[in-house]
């Protein structure tokens, strides 16, 4: 399953991320892919705001992880641009650090295989020159078919085509 939204601003990106935020539980994943510039770092923005922090989100990605408290979740923000081994990204030991809270991979994509079985994938690609994203939002795994219309409920003002209905 998975949803097209468009975003015209960066506050938009992270006002989706505050979207997604109140379904997230302990344990959920979500690798965020895209180009350089495209939004990952703005959406995990949205993201840990949404959760309850108020403190500043940046990229992680000299510091290959960050964690940001107090939340509603704590919140693992990895970057995993620069890791050249699979090793190197175990050693993180990402799974483990965020069992209680959310973890947000950027450029996730690359190590896909090891996060959660059930995940969230969420794609940003920029549309022009200016502010416009294309995000999609797909699932991984079982674990979101439960929350899977609440999702589009919280998403539907940013559907790339809302009269499209559930795109699969």
């Amino acid at each position: 399953m998975h949803l097209e939204l468009r975003a015209s601003t960066a506050e938009e990106t992270r006002s989706i991320g505050g979207a997604v935020s109140p379904l997230l539980s302990p344990g959920d994943a979500i690798a965020l892919t895209g180009e350089l510039g495209s939004g990952k770092t703005t959406f995990a923005q949205g993201i840990a705001r949404g959760l309850g922090f108020d403190g500043h989100v940046v990229s992680p990605t000299f510091t290959l992880v960050r964690e940001y408290r107090p939340a509603r979740l704590p919140v693992i923000h990895a970057d995993v641009y620069r890791l050249e081994r699979v090793q190197d990204v175990l050693d993180l030991e990402l799974e483990q650090s965020a069992e209680d809270g959310v973890l947000l991979v950027e450029w996730g994509d690359a190590v896909e295989a090891l996060l959660p079985d059930g995940h969230l994938v969420v794609e940003l690609s920029i549309d022009d020159p200016g502010d416009e994203r294309t995000i999609v939002v797909r699932t991984e795994g079982r674990t979101w078919l439960p929350r899977w219309e609440r999702l589009e409920r919280q998403l539907e003002s940013w559907r790339a085509d809302p009269a499209a209905g559930e795109a699969s």
